[in-house]
C-alpha cells in the first residue's frame, strides 16, 4: 500500500476553482461514511478550508487507485469538471513533507497563520470520528499536529504574523487612504468576521453592522465590539452610509447580488462603495465589481498585502523548514519499524510459545522446585530467548527500506516457519499496510 495526497489549493488554482470544490461538512461527513464503496481507498483524512481542499490517503496503488480518490473528491464537491491542470499529487515522502509544511503553515497564504494547525487537528478529528483512519494516517497525523506545535514553539514564524482578515483590513485601508471615521457592515459572524472587526477597530472604523443568518450570533458580535446587529435578509439596504462590505460567511452561494448592489448604489448618489470577500465559496457575486463606484477584491488579492510583510518571517521559515525535515526523517524510521512490527510480533510469539511449552514439561520432572527457584527458570528462559532473538531482529529491521527488505523477509518467515497455518493471520496484510514507507 501507498501514502497519496490529491488536491488543489491556493498555489495551483484560482478563486472560482477554489469554491467549485470547497466541500461542505455535511457532504464531507456522508463521504467519509461511505468510503469503503471506493475501492483501493483503505483510510482518508479531508483537509477543505478557503484555500484548498486536500484528500490524504492510504491506497492499495498509486498508479491504479488515483483515480478512485480523485471520483470522492468529485462525489463530496458534486462537481466533475476536468481540473487536471489545478491538481497536485504527492506520494509517500513528498506527501509527508507536504502535509507538514501545511500543519507548520508554510504552505499557507498567510505564512505564519496559525489557523491551519486547528484546521489540520479538526479535519483528522471528523476522519478518525467516521472511522476512516488507522494506523499509518493516525501515526501520521499526530506527528504533523506536534510538528506544527513545534514549529510554533521553537521559531517565532508566527510573531507579527499577517492573518487573513488582517489582509482585508489592510487592503480596505489602502484602498481607502484611511479609515478613520469610516463605517463597516460585516457579513458573517465566526472567527474570521471577528477577528475583521477586531482589526476595524484598531484601525479607527467609527461603526460596524453585524448582519448573520443566525440573528442571535450577530448580536453576541456585535456586543463585543460595540457594533450593531441587523437582519442578514435585506441586510444591503441598510449599507447606504457605510464604506466597507467585507464578507465572510460559510454559505453555498451568493449572499450578495449584482442587482442588489446596483440598487444600493444608486440610493448611494456615486458615493464609492469597498468589497472584500474572503469567503470561498465567494459571497459576493463577481458581476457586482463591475458596477460603477464599486471596488471587489476576493481573497486572492490578499497576496499582494501579505508579500508585504512576509519577508521579515522568510528566515523564521528556514528554521521551519528545517524542523519539517527532521519531523519527516523521524517518521520515516518510524514508519520503517512499524512494516515489520507485524513479523517480529509473531516471530515473538512463536519463540514465547515454544519457552513455555519447554517449561511445563520441565515443571512436571522438577517437582520439588520453590516457587522462588521457578521465577529464576523463568526469568533465565525469557532472557535466553531474547538473546537469541536479538540479531535476526537487528538485522531485519535494519533492512527496512533497502534492497534485502524483501529477502530477509521471506528469509526470516522460512527458517522460522512463519507462514505456518495460524501463526501468521494478518502478517502479509500489516506489512503491505506499511510498504510505501520504504518505497
Amino acid at each position: 500500500m501507498q501514502l497519496m495526497v490529491i488536491g488543489l489549493n491556493h498555489k495551483t488554482a484560482p478563486v472560482d476553482v477554489r469554491e467549485r470544490f470547497s466541500i461542505p461538512k455535511e457532504a464531507l461527513r456522508k463521504g467519509l461514511a461511505n468510503l469503503a464503496e471506493y475501492s483501493g481507498i483503505n483510510e482518508a483524512v479531508v483537509l477543505s478550508t478557503c484555500n484548498r481542499s486536500e484528500m490524504y490517503a492510504v491506497v492499495d496503488d498509486v498508479e491504479t487507485d488515483a483515480d478512485a480518490l480523485k471520483q470522492f473528491l468529485f462525489d463530496l464537491t458534486g462537481n466533475e469538471e476536468d481540473i487536471d491542470e489545478y491538481l497536485f499529487t504527492f506520494v509517500d515522502e513528498e506527501c509527508i513533507r507536504h502535509l507538514f509544511r501545511v500543519a507548520s503553515s508554510l504552505d499557507s497564504l498567510v505564512l505564519g497563520e496559525g489557523q491551519i494547525l486547528s484546521q489540520v487537528k479538526a479535519a483528522y478529528a471528523m476522519a478518525r470520528e467516521a472511522g476512516t483512519t488507522s494506523t499509518v494516517l493516525n501515526t501520521l497525523f499526530h506527528r504533523a499536529i506536534a510538528t506544527g506545535k513545534r514549529v510554533r514553539t521553537e521559531t517565532r514564524i508566527a510573531c507579527n504574523s499577517v492573518s487573513v482578515s488582517y489582509a482585508a483590513v489592510e487592503l480596505a485601508r489602502k484602498e481607502l487612504g484611511s479609515l478613520e471615521g469610516r463605517k463597516a457592515l460585516i457579513f458573517g459572524a465566526g472567527k474570521m468576521a471577528k477577528l475583521t472587526a477586531q482589526h476595524l477597530i484598531s484601525h479607527g472604523v467609527q461603526k460596524i453592522y453585524v448582519a448573520n443568518r443566525h440573528i442571535e450570533k450577530a448580536r453576541e458580535l456585535a456586543a463585543e465590539i460595540d457594533g450593531e446587529a441587523i437582519p442578514f435578509e435585506g441586510a444591503l439596504k441598510q449599507a447606504v452610509d457605510v464604506d466597507v462590505i467585507v464578507t465572510s460567511t460559510g454559505a453555498p452561494h451568493y449572499v450578495v447580488k449584482s442587482w442588489e448592489t446596483r440598487q444600493l448604489m444608486t440610493k448611494r448618489k456615486g458615493r464609492p462603495l469597498f468589497f472584500i470577500d474572503i469567503a470561498v465559496p465567494r459571497d459576493v457575486e463577481p458581476e457586482a465589481g463591475e458596477i460603477k463606484g464599486v471596488t471587489l477584491y476576493n481573497i486572492d488579492a490578499l497576496e499582494s498585502v501579505v508579500d508585504d510583510h512576509v519577508r521579515a518571517r522568510r528566515a523564521e521559515a528556514k528554521g521551519a523548514a528545517r524542523i519539517v525535515e527532521e519531523e519527516v526523517r523521524s517518521i520515516e524510521e518510524k514508519f520503517r519499524y512499524l512494516s515489520f512490527r507485524p513479523l517480529m510480533a509473531h516471530l515473538s510469539d512463536r519463540a514465547e510459545r515454544i519457552r513455555c511449552r519447554e517449561v511445563r514439561r520441565a515443571a512436571s520432572k522438577l517437582p520439588d522446585l520453590t516457587e522462588g527457584e521457578w521465577r529464576q527458570v523463568n526469568q533465565m528462559t525469557r532472557m535466553i530467548v531474547r538473546k537469541l532473538l536479538r540479531m535476526p531482529m537487528m538485522k531485519l529491521n535494519a533492512s527496512a527500506g533497502t534492497e534485502e527488505q524483501q529477502f530477509y523477509m521471506d528469509a526470516m518467515r522460512a527458517l522460522f516457519k512463519l507462514d505456518t497455518i495460524g501463526e501468521t493471520t494478518g502478517i502479509g496484510k500489516e506489512q503491505d499496510r506499511y510498504r510505501y514507507a520504504q518505497q
